[in-house]
This record gives C-alpha cells, sequence and structure tokens, in this order.
C-alpha cells in the first residue's frame, strides 16, 4: 500500500476497491466499521475474541471473514500477517499496549478508529453535516443528548452518536441525511485520530467538559489520557466551548491548533464574561452568540427548567449550559435552547431518584462511574449512606472520601476491589461505619447492600449508589447495576 492511495481516501466516492483492510474487535464500533468498508468495496477480515453470536453471523452475508482469536494474542499473528492487511482498523476495546496493536505499530501498518473513517467518507449522503464533538471525563451523553435535543427545537435534521450507542458510521450513512451530527467521542477513540493529515477531523464546534481521573489503566497514566482529550479541539472551525471551572480545558484550547477565527466560548455556573454562557440570579444567559455581547445577554432558560429537566447536580447545570453554548454555536436560537431544555429529561442511572420512603430517599447515580461523577452526586445531598465500590481503573478514592467525610452517614462497600475502598474510608474517615458486601452473586449484591443501607439509614438521609467505579465486575454495565439497585430498593419497601 502506497501513503498515497491512503491519502487520497477522503470521500466515499473515493475508489475503496480492493483494499485489504484488517478490523480489530466486533463490537458495536467493529461490526459498523466492517459493515462500512463491505460496502465501499474493501476486502474486510474482523479479527475478534468471543465475538457476538449475531453479528459473527451477520458477516459472511455482507462478503466479511471472521477470524476468532484463541489462546493467546501472540498466536494469531501469522494467520494476521498472512492477510497482509494494508489498513488495521482498531476499535476501542484494544488498548495502545495489545500484543496486536503493537504487531501492528513495529510494521508501520496504518492504523485508523472508526471516527477517522467516518469522517472521510461522511459525504455519503450530500451536503454532509456537520459534527459536533463532545468530550470529557464526565457528563458527555447527558450533554451529547441535551445538545441535539436543543438543535431540534430548532428545525435541525440533528444525530446524537458515537460513544452513545449509535456509531458515528451508521449515521453518516442514514440515507436520510444530517444537518448537524452531535458526536460523544470517548478518550479511547480520541487517542486513534490523527490531528493533521486527510484523516484530521475539521469540527464546527468542539468541548472538554471536565478532566478528571479516569482510564488511566488504558492510557498508560495522567498525561496520556489528558493528551488524548486535548485532541478534541484540534482543527475546530468556530467554536472551543470550555469549563471556567476547570483549569485542565481552558489550557487545552489555550494550546490547540485550530481554524483562524475560532473562538473560545467559557461555560460555567457564575456571571459570564462577554464570550461566555453562564448564569444571573437564576436565569442562564448567553453573552458570546450576540452582536452587543459587552454590555448584554440573551435569556436561554432558568433553573427551574434545569431542575425539571433533572439536571440540579452542580454537573447537572454544568452540562446544560455547555449543551445551550454547543446548541448557540451550531445555530440554534436562545427560543430553541430554552424549548430543547424544557422538554429534556435525563436518562435513567443519573442521580435518579427511585422512590422516598420513611423519610430516606433513595437514589441511582450507577453513572458514576469514577471520582469526578461521584464527587458532584455526593455535593448534591446533606447526609448519605454511599454504596460503592467496583472496578477503580487504577484511580484511587482517598481526595474523594476525604471531601465528603462530614457528610457520611455510612459506608456501604461492594465491588471486587473492596480491600483498597475499605482502606480509604480507614486513612480518611477513621469511625465511619463502613460495612462490606461479600456477595459474589450478582443477584445478590445490590439485595444485601440495599438491605445494609436500610438498616443504618435515619429520617433525612439519602441512601446514594454512586460507586465511584466501572461496574463490569459484577454486572454488565453501570444500567444493569443501576436497574438491579432499582429493582432492589423497591422490593424491600414492597415487604415493609
Amino acid at each position: 500500500m502506497t501513503p498515497s492511495r491512503l491519502d487520497g481516501l477522503t470521500s466515499w466516492r473515493a475508489d475503496w476497491s480492493g483494499l485489504r483492510v484488517l478490523v480489530l474487535g466486533l463490537g458495536v464500533t467493529g461490526f459498523a466499521a466492517a459493515d462500512t468498508l463491505a460496502e465501499l468495496g474493501c476486502r474486510v477480515t474482523v479479527a475478534a475474541r468471543n465475538p457476538d453470536a449475531d453479528r459473527a453471523r451477520i458477516l459472511p452475508v455482507i462478503g466479511v471473514d471472521l477470524i476468532e482469536l484463541e489462546g493467546s494474542d501472540e498466536d494469531a499473528l501469522p494467520q494476521l500477517a498472512a492477510l497482509e492487511p494494508e489498513l488495521v482498523i482498531v476499535s476501542p476495546g484494544f488498548r495502545p499496549d495489545h500484543p496486536i496493536v503493537g504487531w501492528a505499530a513495529d510494521r508501520a501498518l496504518p492504523m485508523w478508529g472508526d471516527i477517522e473513517l467516518a469522517w472521510r467518507v461522511r459525504d455519503k449522503v450530500e451536503p454532509a453535516a456537520e459534527w459536533v464533538l463532545i468530550t470529557g471525563t464526565n457528563g458527555k451523553t447527558t450533554t451529547t443528548q441535551l445538545t441535539a435535543a436543543m438543535l431540534q427545537e430548532g428545525g435541525l435534521r440533528v444525530a446524537p452518536c458515537g460513544n452513545i450507542g449509535v456509531p458515528v458510521l451508521d449515521a453518516v450513512r442514514d440515507p436520510a441525511g444530517f444537518d448537524v451530527l452531535v458526536v460523544e467521542i470517548s478518550s479511547f477513540q480520541l487517542h486513534q485520530l490523527p490531528t493533521e493529515g486527510p484523516g484530521a477531523l475539521h469540527p464546527l464546534a468542539s468541548v472538554c467538559l471536565n478532566l478528571a481521573e479516569d482510564h488511566y489503566d488504558w492510557h498508560g497514566g495522567a498525561q496520556a489520557y489528558r493528551d488524548a482529550k486535548a485532541k478534541v479541539y484540534a482543527n475546530t472551525r468556530f467554536a472551543c466551548v470550555y469549563n471556567r471551572a476547570d483549569d485542565a480545558t481552558m489550557r487545552m484550547v489555550e494550546e490547540a491548533d485550530v481554524h483562524d477565527g475560532a473562538r473560545a466560548i467559557g461555560f460555567g455556573a457564575d456571571t459570564p464574561g462577554p464570550s461566555d454562557v453562564g448564569l444571573v440570579d437564576d436565569i442562564l444567559v448567553d453573552r458570546a452568540f450576540l452582536d452587543d455581547r459587552h454590555r448584554s445577554a440573551l435569556e436561554l432558560g432558568t433553573l427551574d427548567d434545569v431542575r425539571l429537566a433533572g439536571l440540579a447536580t452542580p454537573h447537572g447545570l454544568a452540562n446544560a449550559l455547555a449543551a445551550a453554548a454547543l446548541a448557540r454555536a451550531a445555530g440554534a436560537s436562545p427560543l430553541a435552547v430554552r424549548d430543547g431544555l424544557r422538554r429534556f429529561r435525563v436518562d435513567h442511572h443519573r442521580t435518579e431518584i427511585v422512590l422516598e420512603a420513611g423519610g430516606v430517599m433513595w437514589v441511582d447515580d450507577s453513572k458514576a462511574t469514577n471520582p469526578h461523577a461521584a464527587n458532584s452526586a455526593l455535593s448534591a445531598f446533606r447526609s448519605i449512606v454511599w454504596i460503592v465500590g467496583g472496578l477503580l481503573k487504577g484511580v484511587e478514592l482517598d481526595a474523594l472520601v476525604e471531601a465528603h467525610r462530614a457528610r457520611l452517614r455510612a459506608a456501604v462497600v461492594i465491588g471486587v476491589e473492596r480491600a483498597a475502598v475499605v482502606a480509604a474510608f480507614e486513612r480518611h474517615a477513621p469511625g465511619l461505619p463502613v460495612f462490606e458486601v461479600a456477595a459474589d452473586d450478582t443477584g445478590q449484591v445490590m439485595r444485601a447492600a440495599v438491605e445494609q443501607a436500610a438498616a443504618v439509614a435515619l429520617d433525612g438521609d439519602t441512601v446514594l449508589l454512586a460507586p465511584a467505579a466501572a461496574s463490569m465486575d459484577q454486572f454488565t454495565d453501570y444500567a444493569d447495576r443501576g436497574r438491579r439497585f432499582q429493582e432492589a430498593v423497591r422490593e424491600r419497601h414492597s415487604r415493609t
């Protein structure tokens, strides 16, 4: 493969025929990549371990071969080498230190992610949609959904996609076409993206909502994680939206190589400056996207609208302000922003009130899969019985425990890494009642946790599931963890 051919593959209408492509992974993004490449006429082979049975059955129908990885990853290398791939598509589940990724790098094989492929073929339906990129440690999905809702209120055809569940490749191939793609993009996907050359994205607007400890195990450390997130701003054409309360995001914007004329737009729950979106009394206001921004502002909604949307926590308000800034950048009127906020309702498992009984409120924030998200949930309540624990992903809970010790009634620790969580309480909250749930059976973990929490909760307390950790040690995902919590709470209430 000569570099010139790949460099020229920047359109759906380019000549992709016969290109030998190896796709690593058969998850949602891997399948979308294989399907897209097959439609383009490429010779596609997918390599995956324990592939989804339904997707595996479809592959031969669309003309794609499958290699099931068994044994060690190194054992598969001769078979993969025999394919003589000219391009490798790397799914987000393959870490940079994965043996097959290392093998491809050693042979200088070009490696793309699904986002780069989608950008290159974004013109299948013309005119190609504008892209708005959203990343951050927390709040990506809510902000993506809310931005899309605001733009839809403005009459635009919008697809929320990316890491939110609908692959970007499916969105760009939708025959109906869209005006705007609002793309939730993870640090894993950003890691693969080039910032220059024919595969580099040039989004209309972009945001990194916040930066905190997360996925250090995948990236290999804090700096690599930060550098991946910072790529979201590269080549932005109109608006780089950043969090005024998070200096790291402002520095990312300052360092970004963007198009001439691109503006830095701050958001935050304080009085906005003349290029910001913020809060004046209980009104969300825009001082960025109007001509007389030095002397006036536009109303975008109220705190009552935010509360009704289920965004009454500090991070929920921040998400609403970020979405408003992005929607305004993409052409939504102030009225469309307000109406989009008013009709929006936050997803399940995000600071969701399950029920109130006996003076105790039960809240499901299973989406709090890291300390930064849990911090916001903990900040929203006064007296808490905290259900915490899971897969820590290489981060520590010491600072979180220390920050919220005064508002904790007790802690109920779940997950396979309980020892590290309990040790954090011993160091920073000595004397706090801490209970471990030793149940290994997934069906019993939440029942035991709920029973223990109920035994110590008092009138006026909130029992808060905000694990500050990933869920895959004992549950399918954060939604499964939240559902099981809600079921256990309701079952117990029905018995009392």
